[in-house]
């Protein structure tokens, strides 16, 4: 399958960044791609996401469906579910399935759709450690996070932690800390059953998208669809 020209332009396809995040998963289980989101597309994301009025956002939960809950324990941040209702969220709907298809083709994933939320972290807010997916509970295969803050220095905190039980460290844990600074336009992305992660509090807002590539999978004999 390919794109168009006038696709290509309007998700910023960029097939030697898919080829670099498809040998990172298949080396790794997870991909760092510092600034390496197309410039125009960071750009239109960030600002539409700073024009959001605050009524756009809710608080983030825990759980799906009758399970979901606030717990303040567990994450503060604010969340605004990505649609294609405007110039920015289709053009980075556009990129995502830019990239569900060039994975599919290299990697034979079987993606089959994806979900993604703009997420507002105020000062103070986090998440705490956790995992997008369990096995057999869901199916979330991979998760996909793009950060949109402009001039972001390591003092200002609000990093991703991810844990990784690859690179054993057996004095501290279990798994290996890899930090990951919100910078703007930076990719990350990883195998979602695979990778417990967390978010640190920041010194500033901190502004990005979380979303995630999912099976075509049935639970409880129902077609489970983004949500």
């Amino acid at each position: 399958m390919s794109l168009s020209l006038a696709q290509s332009k309007n998700s910023g396809v960029d097939s030697a960044l898919f080829e670099s995040i498809a040998k990172d998963v298949i080396d790794k289980g997870y991909s760092i791609r510092p600034y390496a989101l197309p410039i125009k597309l960071t750009h239109l994301l960030s600002q539409h996401i700073i024009d959001l009025s605050s009524d756009k956002f809710k608080r983030a939960g825990i759980g799906r469906v009758q399970d979901h809950m606030i717990n303040d324990f567990i994450r503060t941040d604010e969340i605004s579910w990505i649609i294609n209702d405007n110039e920015a969220s289709c053009a980075w709907i556009n990129w995502t399935e830019a990239l569900k298809v060039y994975l599919n083709r290299r990697l034979f994933l079987g993606l089959f759709s994806f979900e993604s939320h703009f997420a507002h972290y105020a000062k103070g807010d986090f998440y705490k450690k956790h995992k997008d997916a369990f096995r057999g509970e869901g199916n979330r295969v991979l998760s996909v996070v793009v950060y949109l803050n402009q001039q972001w220095v390591a003092s200002d905190g609000g990093e991703l932690v991810i844990y990784d039980k690859k690179l054993v460290d057996s004095v501290v844990s279990n798994y290996n800390k890899i930090t990951v600074i919100p910078n703007f336009g930076t990719i990350v992305v990883f195998l979602s059953e695979e990778f417990p992660h967390e978010v640190l509090p920041a010194k500033r807002d901190r502004y990005s998208i979380a979303g995630w590539f999912r099976l075509n999978n049935c639970i409880a004999n129902n077609l489970d669809p983004p949500s």
